[in-house]
């Protein structure tokens, strides 16, 4: 039996320089499948030849996802090939294309176990990796199906996807030259939804739903799936990250409200003038805009400065702006008479998108720290 060095965690370098077969050992060895193989032999029973034992058709598919191929028949032409990755498996000979559609049929029966299995690992994680779950980032993928389109009429003959259906992502933005590009994807599958960790870019929570199905509830359902399966990492969770696609003001204010995590979510300019700028409420010379900036009009001159960022304020649920002629040194000709020089507390219920725990204008560069 080949002899597995001792890996620092994670380290992909060392991953990388394994060999095929050893990779795919550590995959085998590691893998909680106890469960799911008692209830798979448990079904088989007596019944048949036994030319493809369970276990070799799992370690065969686990195989599949290691080596990375896209298809049963890409591993069946591995599987041909190499003697010792059968051998690994547990295999005699190479199943068959309808054995291993029943296989996965049986599979699809025992998503109990295989949830619980993800789960387990997710835990294992969070153990032993420092910070695990403290950054999260939440994301969604096109996933096309390689079925048939069902009709009207279809009805379930194994050639035709009748869970998949039609989605369509729009991707939109500025050319340097400040000229607006948009980008219209469509697919026939599904979407898988993802959280991970920022920092270790593992999965934590996943979900996978017809094409159609948009971001925000799925994001909505994953929390609600992460609040059942896994509590520690809501609870130790500080930060979470998204595009623009997340930018929602029920989503933010349950990240903050139910769970403490600050969400770092690009800005969708959703005010028809990108100029416009609102009074704030209670105020005579102090205005926002939709990135979350706030401006000062100074008494005398009515000249406009924005106001310089003064942190979160948690027991208050306030960010505070101070004053920018005292921050700057700016002259200003009505700082002695006007209300904001000892600075303003902005509340968030102002505006719960605009308004969250770590400021719109900073939350670029703290991703990039996470990140990094």
């Amino acid at each position: 039996m080949a002899i597995i060095p001792q890996l620092s965690l994670f380290s992909w370098n060392e991953m990388d320089s394994l060999g095929d077969l050893a990779r795919l050992r550590l995959v085998l060895t590691s893998m909680p499948d106890e469960a799911l193989l008692t209830r798979l032999h448990a079904h088989r029973g007596r019944r048949g030849r036994n030319d493809h034992p369970v276990r070799g058709m799992w370690n065969s598919l686990l195989a599949g996802v290691v080596f990375q191929h896209l298809s049963i028949e890409s591993l069946r032409r591995e599987l041909a090939r190499n003697a010792q990755l059968r051998e690994m498996c547990g295999l005699w000979d190479i199943p068959s294309a309808s054995a291993y559609t029943r296989f996965l049929q049986q599979l699809l029966r025992h998503t109990e176990e295989l949830e619980a299995m993800f789960d387990h690992l997710v835990e294992a994680l969070r153990e032993t990796l420092s910070g695990f779950g403290e950054h999260l980032a939440i994301d969604s993928k096109a996933i096309s199906s390689w079925a048939n389109h069902p009709s009207k009429e279809s009805e379930p003959d194994g050639r035709r996807d009748l869970d998949a259906n039609y989605g369509v992502k729009n991707y939109k933005g500025l050319h340097k030259d400040d000229k607006p590009w948009e980008k219209v994807v469509r697919w026939f599958g599904y979407k898988l939804h993802l959280v991970v960790d920022a920092a270790y870019e593992l999965p934590v929570a996943f979900s996978v739903t017809p094409a159609s199905k948009s971001d925000m509830p799925g994001a909505h359902d994953l929390l609600n799936q992460m609040q059942k399966r896994q509590p520690q990492i809501l609870r130790s969770a500080q930060t979470m990250a998204a595009d623009k696609g997340y930018d929602d003001g029920k989503l933010i204010t349950r990240l903050w409200d139910a769970y403490g995590i600050k969400p770092i979510i690009d800005l969708r300019r959703m005010w028809k003038d990108p100029d416009e700028t609102r009074l704030f409420p209670g105020q005579t010379n102090a205005v926002y805009d939709q990135t979350g900036a706030v401006y000062c009009y100074c008494p005398e001159t009515n000249v406009r400065r924005e106001m310089a960022c003064g942190g979160f304020e948690k027991d208050r649920g306030t960010l505070k702006k101070l004053c920018p002629a005292k921050q700057v040194g700016i002259l200003c000709a009505g700082q002695s008479q006007c209300p904001l020089a000892s600075g303003l507390r902005v509340p968030m219920n102002v505006d719960r998108r605009i308004f969250t725990p770590i400021e719109r204008a900073s939350q670029q560069s703290i991703r990039r720290v996470i990140w990094i």
